[in-house]
């Protein structure tokens, strides 16, 4: 319990955490890393790429668009990809909707895991908003910046804290970085962020049922849009003269801590900085849940050796982290795609047989082939305690994983293990071509070719990306 009287009725002052992030977000100057802002720029093309991937999906689309009928806003924050203009935080929804929609966004992983790169809904749909009404002179410097913030934010928060042990989402964390980061866009002040901050902690349990068996669905793949949607309303609505709560973490009794994190004290591991996007994780080669992104490689690698000798198969043995094990190790019937790019033994299974994963084989037509089930029987996974520990240890944050295929015959593939995946810092110089290739797939057909070709060409320069207007670059985006 909190150490402040239960009944006194004496206001406190702000918890550290609350007033850490608004002094971090009102003070820091990130634009000191050359590293950050060169890597916010691939985050922001990768991210973009990923929201424009998904509407070829018809389980999204469906979702976009004003809330009911009629409820659009000339002059509004445009969608990516689409005709839509929305209020900011409609437009907020939408953008996080698509840019999560397959799970082939950036990626976090710490005590809590997570996909900073969700908060770019509320930061994109607010500059484009501002950029046409009072502040056209947004550039895309602005949302680099921003990006940066948010990413620190949340995964800061996520190095030691771990939301998921309680049953807690990590999106309540891009709830909390959105509502900071969009409260100094929209000129807050130092108590103004402070009180929206508040609100984002009070608004309080976001629960993971969504994301586990067996209620896995495709909640997950819009719940981050929808908290940085919100982020931005609590923004709002402080920037307004709406009050906070001081002790929204550390209240006794009814504070955050005290009522959904079992007592524990919300800290932050380090100061804030741009750490966290420096050190991102980026989905590159496959729209896989990132604790499996090894063990697809690895599947991959032994696809030549297996493809055709599956009916020989005896025995496939997987090993993964601690993590890996206990969030996508499932066994038993995948009724969804949402399901489907959580499951560890199905992820491993596609390459093993096809030698490819794409957001394609996750959907019905794929899954239904009767020998991915087979596969999945014949798996055997447990936990690598060196790949739990190297997985946790700051200076490698590795993601291991290894498989191994035994044949019915008695002979055996050589056990392939990799313990960093293409888009970890570590393999960067490997990694941003092909994430720069992956921008232009997706970008290519989702816009017109005129405007994908002038993108392409600011995304090539940093300095040509910062300066542009984020009004030009959104009119670019836009599509009929």
């Amino acid at each position: 319990m909190s150490s402040h009287d239960y009944r006194s009725t004496v206001r406190p002052d702000f918890d550290s955490v609350i007033a850490d992030i608004a002094d971090y977000v009102l003070d820091s100057d990130v634009t000191q890393s050359s590293e950050a802002m060169q890597t916010a720029r691939y985050c922001w093309m990768d991210t973009i790429g990923c929201g424009l991937y998904a509407l070829q999906y018809p389980a999204c689309t469906k979702l976009l668009g004003p809330i009911v009928p009629g409820a659009t806003m000339s002059g509004g924050a445009r969608v990516p990809g689409t005709a839509h203009e929305l209020d900011p935080v409609r437009a907020a929804w939408n953008i996080g909707a698509m840019v999560r929609w397959l799970d082939y966004n950036d990626t976090w992983l710490a005590a809590e895991w997570g996909h900073p790169s969700d908060n770019l809904g509320a930061l994109m749909a607010l500059a484009d908003y501002q950029a046409r009404t009072d502040r056209p002179e947004r550039t895309m410097k602005d949302v680099l910046e921003a990006m940066i913030r948010a990413h620190e934010v949340q995964g800061v928060l996520a190095l030691e804290n771990s939301f998921n042990r309680v049953g807690l989402d990590h999106v309540l964390l891009v709830r909390v970085a959105s509502t900071a980061v969009t409260a100094q866009m929209l000129g807050c002040n130092r108590d103004q962020i402070r009180n929206a901050v508040s609100h984002a902690w009070l608004d309080g349990s976001s629960l993971r049922t969504y994301r586990h068996a067996p209620n896995t669905g495709s909640r997950k793949s819009w719940a981050g849009g929808d908290a940085s949607a919100r982020g931005l309303f609590l923004a709002l609505t402080a920037q307004r003269g709406e009050m906070g709560y001081p002790s929204a973490l550390s209240a006794p009794g009814w504070g955050f801590q005290d009522v959904s994190f079992g007592e524990k004290p919300v800290t932050l591991a380090r100061p804030l900085d741009t750490y966290v996007m420096e050190n991102i994780l980026f989905k590159i080669s496959f729209p896989a849940e990132f604790h499996a992104q090894t063990a697809v490689e690895c599947a991959l690698a032994l696809h030549p050796q297996v493809k055709d000798r599956l009916d020989d198969i005896e025995q496939i043995v997987l090993e993964t982290q601690e993590s890996g094990d206990r969030i996508i190790n499932k066994t038993g019937p995948l009724d969804n795609p949402a399901d489907r790019d959580h499951c560890l033994q199905y992820m491993v299974a596609i390459p093993l047989i096809f030698g490819r994963l794409t957001a394609e084989d996750y959907e019905n037509e794929v899954a239904s082939d009767p020998r991915i089930s087979a596969l999945r029987d014949r798996m055997k996974c447990s936990e690598n305690t060196d790949f739990t520990r190297e997985y946790l240890e700051s200076d490698k944050r590795a993601i291991g994983n290894a498989v191994q295929v035994f044949f019915k015959d008695g002979s055996s593939t050589d056990r392939v293990a990799i313990d960093y995946p293409v888009g970890h810092r570590r393999r960067r110089d490997e990694g941003i071509p092909l994430l720069v290739e992956k921008f232009e797939r997706y970008l290519q057909g989702a816009i017109p070719d005129a405007n994908a070709a002038q993108i392409l060409s600011l995304c090539e320069d940093q300095s040509a990306f910062e300066s542009c207007s984020v009004n030009d670059m959104m009119t670019l985006l836009a599509c009929d």
